[in-house]
């Protein structure tokens, strides 16, 4: 057997220890700080602020923000690797998207069981409360101008399905493609469109079913525009999506570092209703308000 002579051992110890600072350098960053995430559209800034409010409000502590995260799987992966501490997601996205669980069967889409399963599996896999929901669903919402609602009796999905095929349809990116999305809900409707759908970033559907360059969206039911243009969401009337509860996720090892995160989402829990998020999505798109002062008003009004 050859011996490494001491300059050798000196020069693999050195390596050694480059190669461990690299990996310390490579991991992420964990902030003394409360850090909650959010996604990138109003909505998730919205209940990423109230979270990081009302977690302030108990502690004292002035928490960081990370919002505009470029969707689910990029929070998902910042709160698993220990980036943020905690951020909102919707049980049915959780569900498929993330924990790439089948749907199940119409019919059995009920909330708690959807709840059920996605606090089981987010705390076995990867160490990961899902807290008691905020109190709303946001829901997909098939969304149509108001004139045409009245002229073709539209209230439920159901009642477009002989219009279709003269309707032209706007998605997002992400509908088009995910398993509780756009070819699911053709196949249990028996919906056929105009063409191929057209695929736009989520803020732009409404101006483009505004200006009647589509005549459908796909929307989210809590969406501030459906109420600030006067447009018509159509009933799921057969229950094709699963719900969409809106619940805070927080990893295990900073509810027990920050007992106060515990106490303010137990202050939050149940306590907003989706026309209540509908009015806020609004007063920060359609009136232009600033989040922080949007979320503070509506704490205010809930003595929080």
């Amino acid at each position: 057997m050859r011996h490494r002579s001491p300059r050798t051992s000196r020069f693999l110890g050195a390596m050694a220890l480059c190669l461990l600072f690299a990996c310390t350098a490579c991991s992420p960053p964990r902030s003394s700080r409360v850090t909650i995430g959010a996604k990138n559209f109003t909505e998730q800034v919205v209940l990423g602020e109230l979270l990081a409010q009302e977690i302030e409000a108990v502690t004292g502590q002035r928490v960081e923000r990370r919002f505009y995260l470029a969707g689910s799987y990029l929070c998902h992966q910042a709160l698993v690797t220990g980036r943020i501490d905690g951020y909102v997601e919707y049980t049915g996205t959780a569900l498929t998207a993330i924990l790439k669980q089948p749907l199940p069967p119409i019919g059995e889409r009920e909330q708690k069981k959807v709840f059920d399963t996605v606090r089981r599996l987010y705390a076995e896999r990867y160490q990961v409360r899902a807290e008691p929901g905020l109190g709303f669903e946001n829901t997909f919402a098939m969304v149509v101008r108001s004139g045409d609602a009245q002229r073709l009796g539209l209230k439920t999905i159901s009642d477009a399905v002989p219009h279709a095929a003269k309707m032209r349809l706007g998605v997002g990116y992400e509908f088009e493609e995910r398993p509780d999305g756009l070819r699911g809900l053709e196949t249990a409707y028996g919906l056929r469109f105009e063409g191929s759908p057209r695929t736009m970033d989520l803020g732009l559907l409404y101006r483009a079913l505004s200006s009647n360059q589509v005549d459908m969206v796909a929307g989210s039911s809590t969406d501030g525009p459906i109420r600030a243009l006067g447009l018509v969401a159509l009933a799921d009337d057969r229950h094709y999506f699963p719900p969409y509860e809106a619940v805070p996720l927080f990893r295990e090892d900073s509810l027990r570092e920050h007992p106060g995160i515990q106490t303010a989402m137990d202050r939050l829990a149940g306590r907003l209703s989706a026309e209540e998020v509908r009015g806020m999505n609004d007063a920060v798109d359609g009136q232009h308000r600033d989040v922080a002062e949007v979320v503070r008003e509506f704490r205010r009004s809930k003595g929080l």
